[in-house]
């Protein structure tokens, strides 16, 4: 008889020499493989201890809390197994499932799609899967289907960035936070989570999930791990099904080394020869995003970010790139935002960009720096200040100074984050205001007359920043402005703005302000009482020190 490394030989030689040139080729055109962290998850897993049959497989995952399910993401057997697991257990008890392959900040998207309210297509391109993810869309759609018709909810888990590995671990760290917040609102499911299989170590994923979640019982499930399949090869059956590697990891079999890594070179070919098939504007506007997180000393993988205590990663704006006003209405309208929908398309026409708080998403026609820049910092101080997808319910109970301050105050934030980003753009400063007096005819949509007043108001208003505690009360001009509403209210409030965002950002270059300070702007709670005034005021005070520091 046969002994086991002969067996094993038997078994396997024809499959070695194939694989060797493939391997050649995955090393020459992916130089990942090499990384210390893809090194650990080989490493961790080159024996077992015993072999198991497909009912201990199944008892075993039936006794778990957590599955952690290995996705080599070319394969589509890995994503067929995946649907296996929770059919399984959904027999028994409600599952829920977890996605690295979906981003958690597209939840909304997912949950859209899960209720039926937009279809496969639209769930593809609102998901940017094919720009973001790239593998093939039909086994993991179907996976998609499985898990609507079995699961009690599905789940994105995955963070940016995706493409460097020397982050990686940060993603570790937010999916394992993520299923902690998985676990509170889904108590008694079990949770099913299918990942890449470089994260399943024992200190990548499992290690950040014991440490959260210390009384859940996880399985870790590989799937065809070379080493492991090499040495069942030595088995004295026909066909090895799974093996235990140790007491909370097993290893299924449904393919070989060389049919997975076929299937990632011919990925790997195939990116190489097909070029995008058009523009894409997000990894910009992340990066700009990233930009001003990082200026500020901002951790967007932080849970305390904003007033929800949900990570800032996760509130990451959706991204849509239009051509036609036709596209970006429909899309508007998908969303529900028909009340959004004519400024929306107004902006997009007039700056080519346009952000929704409300429906946190960028509209995009084209590439322009300086109106770009705005709606990022728009976007930055909202998600700061966890207001993002909120509408304000208590106008009513404020005042118009609380209203008026809180928007000259986000203009500001706009304006300074967009100098920031962009250093040479146009500002306006206040020696300017005089000279718009000197504009001949109606400006800025305006009657003279009127227009003269408002520039008489901002030029008080200026003085009334430096000299307040001189006034015996509020002049009748500003309380008049305060008052105003429709496009003189938004005039007032962006000219203001502008001009404490320019001071700022002076300030900053001179050291008179520092970033804790810019930092705690955006992150001030502006619609507690009277907040928004206090807050503008200090603002324009600290600039003021500046500004007779230079003087002097």
């Amino acid at each position: 008889m046969a002994t086991t490394s002969t067996l094993r030989l038997r078994r396997n030689s024809a499959q070695l020499h194939a694989l060797a040139e493939v391997e050649r080729t995955i090393r020459a055109t992916d130089p990942n493989s090499r990384r210390k962290y893809l090194r650990e998850f080989t490493e961790a897993f080159q024996s077992y201890h015993s072999v198991l049959s497909a009912t201990q497989v199944r008892e075993q995952l039936a006794a778990s809390d957590i599955v952690l399910v290995g996705d080599y993401h070319a394969l589509p057997s890995s994503q067929l197994f995946c649907e296996k697991v929770i059919t399984q257990l959904a027999a028994d008890r409600p599952v829920v499932l977890g996605l690295e392959t979906v981003f958690a900040r597209d939840q909304h998207i997912l949950d859209a799609w899960s209720s039926r309210e937009i279809d496969g297509a639209e769930l593809r391109e609102r998901l940017r899967y094919d720009l973001d993810w790239g593998y093939d869309w039909f086994p993991f759609y179907r996976l998609l289907e499985t898990a609507r018709a079995n699961c009690r909810r599905i789940y994105g888990l995955d963070c940016c960035p995706r493409n460097d590995l020397r982050k990686i671990a940060r993603r570790d760290q937010h999916a394992a936070e993520r299923l902690r917040r998985i676990r509170k609102e889904n108590p008694n499911a079990a949770i099913v989570v299918l990942f890449g299989e470089s994260h399943l170590a024992p200190k990548h994923l499992p290690a950040e999930l014991h440490s959260l979640l210390p009384t859940e019982k996880i399985t870790t499930v590989l799937q065809n791990i070379d080493a492991l399949y090499w040495k069942a090869g030595g088995e004295r059956r026909e066909r090895v099904e799974a093996v235990r590697v140790r007491e909370d990891v097993i290893c299924v079999f449904n393919a070989t080394p060389l049919e997975k890594y076929e299937s990632y070179r011919m990925y790997l070919e195939r990116w190489a020869r097909e070029p995008r098939a058009s523009l894409d504007l997000a990894p910009t506007v992340f990066n700009l995003i990233d930009a001003l997180l990082q200026f500020l000393h901002i951790d967007k993988y932080s849970t305390t970010a904003g007033a929800s205590g949900q990570c800032l990663v996760d509130a990451y704006p959706e991204v849509c790139h239009r051509r036609t006003e036709d596209a970006i209405a429909k899309l508007v309208l998908r969303k529900r935002g028909l009340a959004e929908l004519r400024p929306i398309l107004e902006c997009w026409q007039s700056q080519g960009c346009c952000y929704s708080p409300r429906l946190n998403t960028f509209f995009l026609r084209h590439f322009e720096m300086l109106h770009l820049t705005e709606e990022i910092a728009w976007y930055v101080h909202r998600a700061c200040r966890g207001s993002i997808g909120k509408v304000s319910t208590n106008l009513a109970q404020r005042s118009s100074q609380e209203v008026f301050y809180e928007h000259a105050l986000e203009h500001a934030l706009r304006f300074f984050g967009s100098r920031v980003l962009h250093p040479g753009r146009p500002m306006l400063r206040e020696e300017e205001l005089y000279a718009l007096y000197l504009e001949p005819g109606d400006q800025a949509g305006f009657p003279r007359d009127e227009f003269e007043k408002m520039i008489d108001f901002l030029v008080m208003h200026k003085d009334y920043e430096a000299h307040r505690g001189e006034y015996f009360r509020t002049p009748v001009l500003i309380e008049q402005g305060i008052e105003s509403g429709g496009k003189k209210f938004e005039y007032l409030t962006r000219q203001l703005g502008q001009l404490l965002g320019n001071e700022l950002y002076e300030a900053y270059l001179s050291g008179q302000v520092s970033k804790r300070t810019l930092r705690a702007l955006y992150f001030a709670d502006l619609n507690a009482l009277g907040a928004a005034e206090m807050t503008y005021f200090d603002a324009a005070r600290r600039c003021t020190k500046h500004a007779r520091k230079l003087a002097s």
